[in-house]
């Protein structure tokens, strides 16, 4: 199991976008790449399966436990040349003082060498106590090798070259020049996400151009080669998800510029479940396809609101269904279109109208990180109902907010951590739609699509 972890010094250090060269670079030399994403985050794995031509999986040990996150790695890298794992924040940055979140802890755990990409902009000697001392923090995080970033020139690269060479001894795999045009755009989720420009492709291949004239691949497949055996699980790992189905269902999914906020395993999980995935695109598309249910998942609605708006045909056909009692999932941006409206910028653009609530957008963060969801039993598809059951673990991160909203409607969830709808409820309950903030993971604390899908074709059964 060739495999590297690639990490910062801290966040905005370039570790994306170099991450996002390393593999198409790779994958263009014939290297077959898995890449892998640390924490909850659509966006960088987008961009991640972009580059790797693989789907890229989220390891996330807050909503995981260790042996669950070990046998995930070893079955999704099983059969590639190398994986890549793509970290969040700074290395040692984590959620509580003892870093147990933290992606040196998930490095730990996967015995993986560490690639620390550092933006060096303004430094020089500096560098050395830098380096020094993520070595010296945790001697279970191996730092193989350093990727220089931001670099001001040929003479700025030789001067850390030399400084890192004389005090460290750490490899320096990669030397990257500053180049705007190593740049993806930002906005208030951050990335722009790649399904959203028809421009990606081009870029990817122009960054893998620029980082392989300036990093040494070959040194740094051969650090990936020095990995220890993976402990306590094997490669060829048994899908969790392997079972009988029962009989299969149709389930309609947006997936266009304004929705592609989707995990791979989530989607593989409906699958194994007996869900046909039917996509379908809400800028485009006049009705619905044939299908037993919907899924909504998360985007940015506001974005391409004014496309939303003009497809009146198709907003016309969602609000039909989930009027009819179509089993109906919305997360984030799925339920922003449901509702009546989305305010933005101080202009207003019509949406399906399915919920009885406005969305307004706002310039700060309404609901951002993790949250725990205690169940009410008033969900279309509920776990249990036991009152010891365990809290669901799930994340939030939304700049918008439900206004207007109807009185005497009820919620799946009590939010015991995080903000949800409005700070005590999320997961609003109309008919057989199920529309909340919450992103759910489909993992061993939550199998959440089997029971959606169970959902679905229970009704169907019955109609």
């Amino acid at each position: 199991m060739n495999r590297i972890f690639v990490s910062a010094a801290h966040k905005s250090s370039g570790k994306t976008t170099i991450s996002i060269g390393l593999c198409a670079a790779l994958r263009m030399r014939g290297v077959a790449v898995q890449t892998f994403k640390k924490g909850p985050d659509y966006i960088d794995p987008l961009w991640l399966a972009l580059a790797s031509e693989r789907p890229c999986y989220n390891l996330d040990p807050y909503l995981s436990g260790t042996e669950e996150i070990r046998a995930e790695f070893a079955r999704r890298v099983d059969g590639a040349s190398l994986g890549l794992v793509e970290g969040n924040k700074g290395l040692y940055d984590g959620l509580d003082l003892e870093g147990s979140n933290s992606n040196a802890a998930l490095a730990a755990l996967l015995g993986t060498p560490v690639v620390l990409v550092i933006d060096a902009r303004g430094m020089t000697r500096g560098i050395a106590p830098l380096i020094l001392g993520y070595q010296a923090f945790d001697r279970n995080v191996r730092i193989a090798g350093v990727i220089l970033n931001q670099l001001g020139g040929s003479r700025h690269e030789a001067k850390l070259r030399a400084v890192i060479a004389h005090y460290t001894g750490v490899p320096v795999l990669g030397a990257v020049q500053r180049d705007d045009r190593l740049s993806i755009a930002e906005r208030h989720l951050g990335l722009v996400p790649s399904n959203e420009t028809s421009a990606s492709r081009a870029w990817v291949r122009q960054t893998a151009e620029r980082v392989a004239a300036q990093v040494d691949l070959e040194r740094l497949l051969a650090v990936a080669r020095e990995a220890p055996p993976l402990a306590g699980s094997t490669a060829g790992t048994g899908d969790p998800l392997a079972g009988p189905g029962g009989a299969p269902v149709r389930l309609g999914i947006a997936r266009d510029a304004a929705f592609g906020f989707y995990y791979p395993g989530d989607l593989e999980a409906l699958g194994a479940a007996g869900a046909e995935l039917v996509a379908f695109d809400t800028l485009r598309d006049k009705r619905l396809p044939r299908v037993d249910g919907l899924f909504l998942g998360g985007g940015f609605p506001e974005t391409q609101m004014d496309a939303l708006a003009a497809n009146a045909a198709l907003r016309s056909d969602v609000r039909e269904a989930v009027e009819g009692g179509m089993p109906t999932y919305a997360e984030c941006g799925g339920l922003m279109y449901l509702a009546r409206g989305i305010e933005w910028n101080g202009r207003r653009a019509e949406m399906v109208g399915a919920l009885p609530a406005d969305i307004v957008m706002h310039d700060r963060p309404v609901g951002r990180g993790y949250v725990h969801l205690r169940e009410t039993g008033r969900s279309p598809w509920p776990r249990t109902l036991a009152p010891d059951a365990p809290l669901i673990r799930a994340h939030e991160f939304h700049y918008s907010s439900v206004e207007n909203l109807s009185s005497g409607l009820e919620f799946a969830y009590e939010v015991e951590r995080g903000y949800g709808i409005d700070g005590r409820h999320d997961g609003i309950v109309h008919k057989n739609l199920l529309a909340s903030y919450a992103h759910l993971r489909d993992v061993a604390g939550n199998r959440w699509a089997r029971r959606f899908v169970d959902f679905v074709r229970n009704r169907r059964r019955a109609a």
